[in-house]
């Protein structure tokens, strides 16, 4: 991309909680942007929702709240088409003064699980499903979005319906086209389970880029719903009555000769793949946190409610947290469950990936899988509330093997602070605070 042609540019980073943080610049400093012309705090990174400073965090007063600098990542620029003056982002990430990595950047963390992978000469592939719904924020209360032809409110569930797809078409249609200016592998759209909810999928791609992508197509959603004159979000649980926003992930493994090493020639899979299926379930009631990062994330996890509540895999069931999909062995992968739509994706994948390489490592042994409906089984629970999963996944000893410890405690102090603020707050305002934040 020619960024001359603009006559600014957005240069930005992902902190914790998936928000990016960075600046606007002219578009003459393309061309030093690699050799670190932007510097920032690197407690930008480690900020709570609301975009304070973590109070005693080591990143502040501490450090004489330091730069970090800032290089251009292998994504690449890409235009802002929700914007009325033509514009382009270029995703960033953070490294140390000496040039290392921060490894308080959540894309950092994501980098250093991979390289687990790539010591072994491997290379992750993942897709993801992402579920968010379109919404009405003119008032003191979410309400569902109007159907543009009848300017009447959607009033219940349509699943897979076309004619609510067709009823936001230019909506849609406009989606799409960001999505091939932008690169984004948009697939298939639905009409999911919930009011006005809907599910767009990325197709397979290197780990690292599925993040990448996950992340811009978050902004890019939201932003063009803002062009409709409606507000898009993915929180988990928009309505307390309704179907919650989720983020499924699928990820199989390559070897440097192109093999997925999870493919045995049969529907059961390899050795590898129950090793890492077994890193998965282990690590799972202790990487609450990430797969529900978020005070009212926990209204999304309740049995029954289509969103795994234990941990455990099966073949071909949705009720599992992870399930083994169907279909031909080549393509044999683990599908992982649990997340809502509310993650940040850079940690979600990190979680997950350094659980399952872990399980490599270790050659652990996965439970049995169940059959039949997961809520109905004697399972490991996840965290049962937000208090909770922070303090199991600062203490867990498995999550301190997957992740980097810098990550670990950054996090915890982060979400500590957020816990005690929301307390504070009015839970009937508590949407006003995540609405376009998750």
């Amino acid at each position: 991309m020619n960024l001359s042609q603009f006559s600014t540019l957005r240069v930005a980073a992902t902190d914790l909680n998936g928000q990016m943080r960075g600046k606007r610049v002219p578009a003459a400093y393309a061309a030093k942007l690699d050799k670190g012309a932007v510097r920032m705090p690197l407690s930008a990174l480690n900020l709570d929702i609301w975009g304070a400073d973590i109070e005693n965090s080591p990143l502040v007063f501490e450090t004489g709240d330091a730069d970090g600098i800032l290089f251009p990542t292998d994504r690449g620029p890409v235009p802002m088409p929700w914007l009325d003056t033509p514009s382009a982002l270029v995703p960033m990430t953070m490294c140390n003064e000496d040039g290392t990595p921060f490894l308080g950047d959540p894309r950092q963390a994501l980098t250093s699980v991979l390289e687990r992978y790539t010591t072994r000469g491997w290379s992750v592939m993942a897709a993801t499903e992402m579920e968010f719904s379109l919404v009405d924020d003119t008032g003191k209360k979410l309400r569902p979005p109007h159907d543009p032809r009848s300017q009447r409110r959607l009033f219940g569930p349509d699943i897979l319906s076309i004619d609510e797809l067709d009823a936001f078409d230019d909506f849609f249609t406009e989606l799409y086209n960001g999505c091939v200016a932008m690169g984004l592998p948009a697939q298939t759209i639905i009409n999911e389970a919930g009011l006005g909810q809907f599910e767009v999928t990325l197709t397979h791609q290197a780990a690292l880029r599925a993040a990448d992508d996950a992340v811009l197509f978050k902004m890019l959603v939201r932003g063009i719903a803002r062009r409709h004159g409606m507000a898009a979000t993915f929180m988990a649980k928009p309505y307390s009555d309704d179907a919650g926003n989720g983020m499924h992930v699928h990820f199989s493994v390559l070897d440097q000769d192109g093999k997925n090493v999870f493919d045995n020639g049969g529907p059961e899979g390899t050795d590898t793949l129950m090793q890492a299926v077994a890193g998965c379930v282990q690590a799972m009631p202790a990487s609450t946190l990430i797969f529900a990062p978020h005070g009212p994330s926990y209204a999304r996890l309740v049995p029954g409610a289509h969103a795994p509540t234990g941990a455990c895999w099966a073949y071909e069931n949705r009720t599992a947290a992870i399930r083994i999909p169907g279909g031909p062995h080549v393509a044999r992968r683990i599908e992982h469950r649990v997340a809502g739509g509310d993650i940040n994706p850079y940690l979600m994948l990190a979680c997950v990936l350094g659980a399952a390489i872990e399980g490599v490592d270790e050659g652990l042994t996965p439970p049995d899988p169940i059959s039949g409906n997961a809520y109905e089984h004697d399972l490991p629970q996840l965290a049962p509330d937000w208090e909770t999963a922070i303090s199991r996944f600062e203490s867990d000893p498995f999550i301190a093997r997957c992740l980097p410890k810098m990550l670990i405690d950054n996090l915890v102090m982060t979400k500590r602070q957020e816990l005690k603020k929301l307390a504070e707050m009015p839970s009937k305002d508590h949407w006003k605070l995540y609405l376009e934040r998750v």
